[in-house]
């Protein structure tokens, strides 16, 4: 009798285990997968509408149709989109900035200064000690580079919290910036809020 007790104990408990297993999925098998919203941090599908949104504008702009009347020779450096925000999303800025790049490769309209390229002349500038980004220096490090225009940005936040939720509304200011002059030649905003309930 113990031993039937036994048995129908340890098959509950394995029942129960299983039902409680991971199911791991690939996106491309379920590309439902990227459609919920895990946290109120950034994610592809936000990264991909702030970009497509901005990008979409640079494409239309007239500082566009000039680079492409210039047929490539413009020189653009891409530096750091600053997290201007308490939430911990230096990692997808990091990915807004590689598809900023990509983005900019491919429209083949400028050529783009390799990022690792860039970490050398921050060096050289900032010094070999403390070789950190500094945007109050990017027109330092455009002139350094040979560019005659950088896109920057900056990502800010007004988050708010009740009792039983939170909301985090993220700005998303992107510029084209001439390095000579330091003039603003293109800029867009673009927003994206995240909520938990």
């Amino acid at each position: 009798m113990k031993l039937i007790s036994l048995q129908v104990a340890l098959f509950g408990a394995a029942l129960a285990l299983a039902g409680c297993s991971k199911e791991y999925v690939r996106g491309s098998n379920d590309p439902s997968i990227d459609n919920p919203a895990m946290s109120t941090g950034l994610d592809k599908e936000d990264i991909q509408r702030m970009l497509s949104e901005s990008l979409g504008k640079l494409r239309n702009a007239p500082l566009m149709e000039l680079w492409r009347g210039n047929r490539g020779k413009d020189i653009v450096a891409i530096f750091p989109y600053q997290n201007a925000t308490s939430e911990h999303i230096d990692s997808q800025l990091g990915a807004a900035l590689s598809e900023t790049e990509t983005w900019l490769v491919e429209s083949g309209v400028v050529t783009v200064i390799s990022r690792e390229r860039q970490k050398e002349m921050i060096a050289e500038v900032e010094g070999h000690q403390n070789p950190v980004f500094n945007p109050a220096n990017v027109t330092k490090y455009g002139r350094q580079l040979g560019a005659k225009y950088f896109i920057t940005g900056k990502v800010q936040a007004a988050a708010e919290r009740t009792d039983d939720a939170r909301r985090v509304q993220y700005f998303l200011f992107m510029q084209v910036i001439e390095v000579e002059t330091s003039a603003i030649r293109f800029q867009h905003k673009a927003y994206i809020t995240k909520m938990v309930r």
